[in-house]
């Protein structure tokens, strides 16, 4: 059984989740999709549209960063439009269409078991947290990936101004809650995110959705099994 931590234990009364690969998967289908879309709507070629999509976004990948509102994400897409038109061959509402028919949540999907999973914490009187470091925009995504009505708290760190694994950004997280850092588990795929929550005093798994890593979560559902260890114990 894979464990948190060994310190000891008070009761467990939440569980804080990273969002990407951890709650939701890109899914890279999605892509090939909208690059075909693209291609039949507006008389492009496909695998070169695909490629020019994907090295915008990376261009613009980082930059959301210091936005602080839903307001600021909503300029950051405009100029994402804008750049994506020129680098298409597109008038800004052809762009425009595109970002409509393709937006930012639709590349994302739920991990396997992510709704029963969050279903079975709150039936066991658990609160859930998501902590991610991403756009304005969380609920929106939460929403999207069918998940928005099983999250108390939502968080995106640019809206704080504080990045994981900062301790400002789970301290928020913390306070979000209502909880005190030993009553919460928290479980993202970067280990510099376990290791910084460790140190703040929550509980702390390593997930590894792809297996490879020795010792670290390998299904979503591996929380359930962390969880009634806890109870257990």
């Amino acid at each position: 059984m894979v464990t948190p931590d060994d310190r000891p234990q008070v009761p467990l009364r939440g569980v804080l989740f990273d969002r990407d690969d951890t709650l939701a998967r890109t899914d890279r289908g999605v892509y090939r999709e909208a690059a075909a879309w693209a291609a039949a709507r507006f008389g492009l070629e496909a695998g070169e549209a695909g490629r020019r999509m994907a090295a915008t976004w990376a261009a613009h990948a980082e930059g959301w960063w210091h936005l602080r509102s839903e307001e600021d994400e909503a300029a950051f897409w405009e100029g994402y439009r804008a750049e994506l038109g020129r680098t298409l061959g597109l008038t800004d509402a052809q762009a425009g269409e595109l970002l409509a028919a393709y937006p930012y949540e639709r590349f994302m999907k739920p991990v396997e078991d992510a709704r029963l999973v969050l279903e079975t914490l709150r039936a066991w009187g658990l609160k859930v947290g998501v902590l991610s470091n991403t756009l304005p925009s969380i609920g929106r995504t939460l929403d999207a990936l069918g998940l928005a009505d099983l999250v108390d708290v939502a968080i995106a760190t640019c809206t704080v101004g504080v990045h994981k694994p900062e301790p400002g950004a789970f301290s928020f997280a913390l306070d979000a809650l209502g909880l005190e850092a030993a009553e919460v588990l928290f479980v993202d795929d970067r280990p510099e995110n376990v290791a910084a929550a460790r140190a703040l005093g929550l509980r702390a798994a390593l997930i590894d959705l792809e297996g490879r890593e020795p010792g670290a979560l390998h299904r979503l559902s591996d929380v359930l099994g962390l969880v009634q260890a806890s109870v257990e114990g």
